[in-house]
C-alpha cells in the first residue's frame, strides 16, 4: 500500500518551518497518544505515522532527501525499520521525549535533563507592611520604628549552607537532574527525587545554625525615615529591609503602605492644609486680626476682612504640606465661621433685637440666591 505524503500526513506545507511541523506533530501526537485512545487501532497508527513523518521532516539531511526522492529517499534511514507502522513505541517515546516532556507534565526525558551540583542563588522575597501616621506626622515627617522577623543571612556559613571545609555533591540517586524518570506503559513518567527533594544535590554536613538553608529567622528592628508631605496611600520601598536570599542571593525590599489618619481640626485637600476659625458676629461685620495654630503649633496671625462672608478662605501661602517631588509646598487655607450662642443673657437679647430692627429681616438678595420672607421670632 502505498505510504501518505509525510507534509499530508502532519498537514503542513511543504515549505513549513520547523517550528511548524514540530506544532503540526504535537498536536497529533495529542489527539492520537495511545493513553487517550485505548485500544484504538487506528489511532495508534496515525499516531506511529505521525511520529515517522516528524523523524524525517525535522531532520535537515533527511528531509533533503525526501524532498528530492519521496520516499525511497529515506526508506530505511530511520533508524526503527524505516515504516511507521512498524516503529516501536518505545522508540517514539524515547527519541521524541522532549515533545512527550512538554505535553504530559512539562519535565524532559532524564537523559536532556539539565544536571545541578550546586544550588542556585535566588533573590529573598519582598515584604510587605501597613503603617498608621497622624496628619501632624505626615505634615512634619517623622521616624518610624520597624519592628518585625524576617530571614537574613547566616554568618556561620557565610550563606552557603555547609559546615566549614565541606561543600555540595550532585545526588547519586539521580544524578543531579533532580528527578527520576520511569516507563508506564506509553508514557515516560518523572517523579522528584526524594533523596535530594528535587534539588540535584545534597549537603551532606549541614550548616548547624541554618540546617542548610543558608538563612535564618531573626526579629529585627530599625527606624524608617518618613519625608515630609507623606500622604495616605503612598508606598515607601526600603532597600535590603526584606528576606536575605537563599544561597547568597541578593536581599529582598521592604515595602510600607502608609495610612494617614483624620485629623479633628484639620484636614488635607490636595497640598493644602485646612482648618476652620470660629468668629465671632462682630469679628465678621467689623474685620479682625486673629491668631491661630497650625497643626505643628507655630502661631499665624491672619486678616479677617470687613463684612466676611460664612466660609471665606484666607489662604496664607507655603505653610502646607510639602510636595514630595520638588521643593514646593501646599498653602494653609483657614476657612471663616460664625459663632451662633445657644444661650444669650437678657441684656444681650434685648440687643440683639434692637439691632434687628434697625437692619430689618429682610437681607439683600444675592445673585444666584433664594428669596425668603420672615414670619417671627422664635425665641
Amino acid at each position: 500500500m502505498q505510504k501518505q505524503d509525510y507534509y499530508t500526513t502532519l498537514g503542513v506545507p511543504r515549505n513549513a518551518t520547523l517550528d511548524a511541523i514540530k506544532a503540526a506533530y504535537r498536536a497529533l501526537a495529542l489527539k492520537y497518544h495511545p493513553d487517550r485512545n485505548p485500544d484504538n487501532k487506528e489511532a495508534e497508527n496515525k499516531f506511529k505515522q505521525a511520529a515517522e513523518a516528524y523523524e524525517v521532516l525535522s531532520d535537515e539531511t533527511k528531509r533533503q532527501r525526501y524532498d528530492q526522492f519521496g520516499h525511497p529517499g529515506v526508506d530505511g534511514s530511520q533508524g526503527h525499520g524505516g515504516h511507521g507502522h512498524g516503529m516501536n513505541m518505545d522508540d517514539i517515546f524515547s527519541n521524541f521525549g522532549d515533545i512527550f516532556g512538554d505535553l504530559f507534565g512539562g519535565q524532559q526525558s532524564g537523559r536532556r535533563g539539565r544536571k545541578k551540583t550546586a544550588p542556585t542563588a535566588e533573590r529573598g522575597h519582598d515584604l510587605f507592611k501597613e503603617v498608621t501616621l497622624s496628619l501632624k506626622d505626615a505634615y512634619l515627617g517623622c521616624k518610624y520604628e520597624m519592628a518585625f522577623s524576617r530571614y537574613v543571612a547566616c554568618t556561620t556559613c557565610d550563606h552557603k549552607g555547609t559546615q566549614p571545609g565541606t561543600t555540595y555533591q550532585t545526588c547519586k540517586e539521580c544524578g543531579g537532574l533532580g528527578q527520576k524518570n520511569f516507563a508506564q506503559g506509553f508514557f515516560m513518567v518523572s517523579q522528584t527525587c526524594a533523596s535530594c527533594a528535587g534539588n540535584g544535590f545534597t549537603i551532606p554536613s549541614p550548616c548547624k545554625k541554618c540546617s542548610g538553608q543558608s538563612r535564618v529567622r531573626e526579629y529585627d528592628t530599625f527606624s524608617v525615615n518618613v519625608p515630609s508631605g507623606i500622604y495616605d496611600g503612598a508606598e515607601l520601598r526600603i532597600k535590603g529591609k526584606g528576606d536575605a536570599g537563599i544561597f547568597g542571593g541578593p536581599v529582598g525590599d521592604l515595602i510600607i503602605k502608609v495610612h494617614v489618619a483624620t485629623d479633628k481640626q484639620f484636614q488635607r485637600v490636595e497640598d493644602n492644609l485646612v482648618c476652620s476659625v470660629i468668629l465671632t458676629y462682630p469679628q465678621l461685620v467689623f474685620g479682625s486680626q486673629v491668631e491661630i495654630a497650625s497643626i505643628d503649633g507655630t502661631k499665624e496671625t491672619i486678616k479677617i476682612p470687613k463684612g466676611c462672608q460664612v466660609g471665606h478662605e484666607v489662604v496664607i501661602p507655603g505653610k502646607g504640606f510639602n510636595k514630595l517631588r520638588g521643593n514646593a509646598r501646599g498653602n494653609l487655607v483657614v476657612k471663616a465661621m460664625c459663632h451662633i450662642p445657644t444661650k444669650l443673657t437678657e441684656p444681650a437679647k434685648e440687643a440683639l433685637m434692637t439691632y434687628s430692627a434697625i437692619i430689618g429681616t429682610e437681607p439683600a438678595q444675592s445673585g444666584g440666591s433664594i428669596s425668603s420672607f420672615f414670619k417671627k421670632f422664635l425665641g
